[in-house]
């Protein structure tokens, strides 16, 4: 979105024993007080900072592969990634990209990923590689004045998609069936109309996620009413629903969405105006985004990222640059556990739930 400055993840559904057990204990821990514990010398599941060693860099790009595996995308066109849990990250940045914005980043594993640098025009462009960023393939430069870039989802390690904000009324979709390795813009007759001012935020990389083979939702904000898309055919065709959470200003609406199937979703947005409140920053659906409720208890302030916690299907955590929320009941109440700044936040099967941010920030969530 472009005067928002701010401006996914496909469904994983693998599961393990150990990793659901796991999963069981560190929501215990987050959620319980530890009024007369039986080993008070362990801590709950909290944040640990990990040194990126770049801290000029902002990243709104993640995408956790595993507890070990993750990759960040950002300012000045870096791209970090790290094999051992955060202990060191290595700079495999496209070269010549010091002056994109990254926003977005989908890993398939350690050697294979696309990143997404945002803007009008040729800033708009897509990167693919398959050797853990040595060599990297510019496989889209938008070549359209009108588009501008914000994020993009995969549903399985060749199909995906990428949305513009609208171009001649109308959200635009990209579309590819090779890995990201080439793209097309998918024909705009199955979108709805956007409203006037309408945009998605380039935040977090969570403004489209998709869910399963086919299921795919993009969030908007920037008019008069926060809308959530959905289309059940890989973006041919789109349906439109009204969320509660606030807009009718350029600086808000719904900045990311995360589902844990077909059928439930969180939302989350505000407006991200540090010296605005944001009353109503979250909403539920377990309608696939047919209708929307809004939170008992909502996040104190704007959040910006959204992830369901593995293995479970009521906790989830949310981030902002004020501070981590987490919900235990589907999203219908939010409590803040961390305070520290998060722009985007995802979770891996084996627990290996990962959050970054402004000034190199970057952390994996530890028991």
């Amino acid at each position: 979105m472009r005067r928002s400055g701010i401006t996914r993840r496909s469904g994983r559904t693998f599961r393990t024993v150990a990793a659901g057990v796991a999963c069981g204990a560190a929501l215990a821990a987050l959620t319980a007080v530890p009024a007369q514990a039986r080993e008070p010398e362990r801590r709950a599941p909290h944040w640990e900072l990990k040194d990126s060693g770049t801290p000029e860099v902002r990243f709104r790009g993640l995408s956790a592969v595993s507890r070990n595996t993750a990759w960040l995308a950002g300012t000045e066109g870096t791209v970090l990634r790290t094999t051992d849990g955060g202990g060191t990250w290595r700079n495999v940045s496209p070269p010549d990209a010091g002056e994109l914005q990254f926003r977005d980043v989908e890993a398939f594993d350690a050697r294979r990923a696309v990143v997404l640098a945002i803007g009008e025009g040729e800033a708009s462009r897509v990167y693919r590689t398959d050797d853990g960023g040595a060599t990297w393939t510019e496989s889209f430069r938008n070549t359209d004045a009108r588009a501008f870039y914000d994020c993009m989802t995969f549903f399985d390690r060749r199909h995906g998609l990428a949305m513009s904000d609208p171009v001649d009324g109308r959200f635009r979709i990209l579309s590819t069936s090779d890995g990201g390795r080439s793209w097309e813009v998918l024909p705009d007759d199955g979108m709805p109309a956007a409203l006037a001012g309408e945009a998605g935020f380039a935040a977090s990389g969570q403004c489209l996620v998709a869910s399963g083979p086919k299921d795919v939702w993009l969030a908007t904000g920037g008019a008069a009413r926060a809308r959530v898309l959905h289309s059940r055919d890989r973006g041919l065709t789109w349906t439109a629903s009204d969320t509660p959470i606030p807009a009718g200003d350029p600086a808000r609406g719904v900045f990311a969405l995360a589902f844990r199937d077909r059928t439930h979703g969180l939302a989350v947005g505000g407006d991200y105006r540090p010296e605005q409140v944001s009353p109503q920053a979250a909403a539920r659906t377990h309608e696939a985004g047919h209708r929307w409720q809004p939170a008992a208890t909502p996040p104190p302030a704007y959040r910006s990222g959204v992830a369901w916690l593995p293995h479970s299907r009521t906790a989830a955590l949310a981030v902002g640059p004020t501070g981590t929320d987490l919900t235990t009941d589907g999203g219908r109440t939010w409590r803040t556990v961390d305070t520290g700044s998060y722009d985007t936040v995802d979770c891996t099967p084996d627990l290996g739930c990962w959050g970054a941010g402004e000034k190199g920030r970057v952390a994996r969530l530890e028991s």
